[in-house]
C-alpha cells in the first residue's frame, strides 16, 4: 500500500487512540499552510526544503546520514505506519514515501488527494502545532531504488534503462530554463507528473488511465525517474510502483545536479 484514502487514514487515526505509537502522520507542506489547518495529530516538516543535488559517493554518504537524522527527529520508527500528505496527491508526499522506501521502511503511504481530498470528505482539521517525538531511526539504505549521475551516464551509454523525465514539456525541450543549461538528459522520455493527477479532485487517476499513460514503458524495463530536485520524480516513481513496475529508481540529484554540471551531456 503506497497510497491511502482519506477514509482509511481516518480509521487509522481512530485506532491510534488505543495505540499512540502505531501511526505517524506527516504534513509535508510549508509551516504557513500547516498552521492554517491540518490532519489531526499530524507533525509538520516541509520536505521541499530538503533538496539534495550531490550524488557523488561522498554526497550520498552525507545524504544517508542527514536523512536518518531528519527521519529520527520527526519520529519515524520501524514499527510505525507513516503517512505523508500535501495539498494534493503531490510531489512532497511522494518524496516522503520514496525516502522511507529507500531506507527499507515499507510501512508507508501517501494520502490520495492530500488535504484537499481530506476536506472534501468533511473530515476534521486542527490548527494546533503537534510536537516532534524523537526516535532513533535505523533504516538501511536500499541502493536499488536510488540513482546517481554515474547510474544515468551508464544507462544512456549502454541503453540499459529508460530515463523518465517527470518535468513539464517546456523544461524538457529547454524553453523553460532552471539550471545553467537547458534541455533534458539524452534519450529521456517526457511524461509530466501533473498528468498522474485528476484535475477535478486532486487524487491519482485510476489504474487503467495510468497504465495507458505509461504503456510505452515495458513492465520489465529498468526505469529511472528524474525532475528538477527529486520531488515530481518521486510522484512518478510511486505511480510506477503502483502499476507493478519492479525495477524503478529515482535520480536524486535530478536536473538540479545534471543541468549544472558542464561535464554531463544534454539534449534539447
Amino acid at each position: 500500500m503506497l497510497v491511502i484514502s482519506p477514509e482509511e487514514l481516518d480509521a487509522r487515526i481512530a485506532a491510534r487512540k488505543k495505540d499512540s505509537k502505531s501511526l505517524l502522520v506527516v504534513d509535508a507542506r510549508p509551516f504557513s499552510d500547516y498552521a492554517e489547518g491540518h490532519v489531526p495529530g499530524a507533525v509538520n516538516i516541509d520536505l521541499m526544503q530538503f533538496h539534495w543535488i550531490d550524488t557523488s559517493r561522498e554526497g550520498i554518504r552525507q545524504f544517508n546520514k542527514q536523512t536518518k537524522i531528519l527521519l529520527s527527529n520527526i519520529g519515524v520508527s520501524k514499527d510505525r505506519f507513516v503517512v505523508f500528505y500535501d495539498d494534493v496527491s503531490g510531489p512532497s508526499a511522494a518524496r516522503g514515501v520514496w525516502l522511507l522506501l529507500y531506507f527499507s521502511h515499507s510501512k508507508v503511504a501517501m494520502l490520495d488527494g492530500g488535504l484537499a481530498a481530506w476536506k472534501a470528505k468533511g473530515l476534521p482539521v486542527e490548527t494546533k502545532t503537534n510536537p516532534f517525538v524523537h526516535s532513533k531511526f535505523e533504516g538501511r539504505p536500499d541502493p536499488k531504488i536510488l540513482a546517481g549521475y554515474d547510474t544515468i551516464k551508464s544507462a544512456i551509454k549502454k541503453n540499459k534503462a529508460i530515463v523518465l523525465d517527470a518535468r513539464s514539456k517546456e523544461e524538457f525541450d529547454g524553453s523553460a530554463v532552471r539550471a545553467a543549461r537547458a534541455g533534458h538528459i539524452p534519450k529521456a522520455v517526457n511524461i509530466d507528473w501533473n498528468d498522474n493527477i485528476k484535475k477535478e479532485d486532486s487524487t491519482f487517476k485510476g489504474r487503467d488511465d495510468l497504465a495507458k499513460m505509461y504503456e510505452k514503458i515495458p513492465k520489465d524495463a529498468e526505469v529511472i525517474t528524474y525532475c528538477q530536485g527529486g520531488y515530481r520524480a518521486a510522484n512518478s516513481f510511486v505511480v510506477l510502483k503502483m502499476l507493478g513496475y519492479k525495477n524503478v529508481r529515482m535520480y536524486l540529484g535530478s536536473w538540479g545536479e545534471w543541468g549544472n554540471r558542464p561535464d554531463l551531456p544534454v539534449s534539447q
